[in-house]
């Protein structure tokens, strides 16, 4: 990390949304088995260094859209811990009033306007609606979550296409975490494929970052704030990173042998909490007794958010037919 210029306001900042997402993470995955959470959940354990750096740097205005793996995103974003939850539970407390659950997470009080689990699916919405804002002289930022898997899709292509004829001013994020489902990119893709070159085939600026690193996420994404600012023209950023836990669940899935223990031990070693706060402890910006009140504190936070939403209602039956256009 390049720790010259650190800012330990931020960092701490940082640090403790990051952890925020974790914990809250790790209590779904924790209480999954309990069958009251009737979705499917994709989580972002050890990821969450992307997601953080990115919104850090987002006014509530601005907009984000994101796929299957959203939690960490919606969060960062500013998202409500109590509204998350309600929508993973299905209760009328959700930010989708418990219709979408946890793939099709959207508050627009927070900037998240779209999360779709098909793949590739929020790209070309994500162009239209940065489009939109160019059109219509709106200055808010519009970013784009997705993985690796998505590139292939040909949603993609296009969206990347028009973004670049018409000098859209949107962020592309491409969270790789080296899989797609239980598939390593390297057995999908052929060797000479390069995403940097697809994208700079479109005269895209293309840039590539270590997304297990938060400190330098949140660099990058300065800077590629600047660029769609002053250059009124989008931009990809490619960030490495890698998933805890099972494609989709709450468990680590060594068991089912796609990925082996030693690549697992070595991206968690690599853990970007971990990783930032032994730089701030190393340079006396944080304590580690700070930390532990920290989570303390967000350990009553969390638990007092699940009670809540295991009391809350479920929508009545009569209300199915709501809010599936517009009024």
């Amino acid at each position: 990390m390049d720790d010259e210029k650190i800012n330990p306001v931020l960092a701490k900042s940082l640090l403790f949304n990051m952890y925020k997402i974790r914990q809250v993470e790790l209590k779904i995955a924790d209480l999954y088995a309990e069958q009251e959470m009737r979705c499917p959940v994709h989580l972002s354990v050890g990821q969450e260094a992307v997601a953080v750096g990115v919104c850090n740097q987002l006014a509530n205005t601005d907009i984000i859209l994101s796929a299957h793996r959203s939690h960490a995103h919606y969060l960062a974003k500013g998202g409500n811990i109590d509204k998350m939850l309600g929508e993973l539970y299905g209760k009328d407390t959700g930010c989708a009033k418990g219709k979408g659950g946890s793939m099709h997470l959207i508050d627009l009080d927070a900037g998240l306007i779209a999360a779709v689990p098909i793949v590739g699916s929020t790209i070309p919405i994500g162009v239209g609606a940065a489009w939109g804002k160019k059109l219509r002289g709106e200055k808010e930022k519009t970013i784009v979550f997705f993985g690796e898997g998505a590139t292939e899709t040909g949603v993609f292509h296009e969206s990347i296409g028009f973004a670049a004829l018409h000098d859209i001013p949107v962020i592309f994020v491409c969270e790789n975490n080296l899989y797609s489902v239980y598939t390593h990119v390297r057995d999908r893709q052929s060797k000479q494929r390069s995403l940097k070159n697809i994208i700079e085939g479109h005269g895209i600026k293309y840039l590539h970052g270590n997304g297990n690193n938060v400190l330098d996420v949140h660099k990058i994404v300065k800077d590629s704030i600047l660029h769609i600012e002053n250059i009124k023209k989008p931009i990809l950023i490619e960030f490495d990173t890698y998933r805890w836990l099972e494609h989709c669940g709450p468990n680590y899935d060594d068991n089912l042998q796609y990925r082996n223990k030693e690549e697992t031990d070595r991206w968690i070693n690599k853990c970007p909490i971990k990783q930032l706060q032994e730089l701030l402890i190393e340079k006396e910006f944080i304590t580690i007794d700070e930390v532990d009140n920290h989570l303390n504190n967000l350990e009553i936070e969390i638990k007092e958010s699940f009670e809540r939403t295991k009391k809350a209602n479920f929508l009545p039956p009569e209300s199915l037919f709501d809010d599936i256009y517009s009024e």
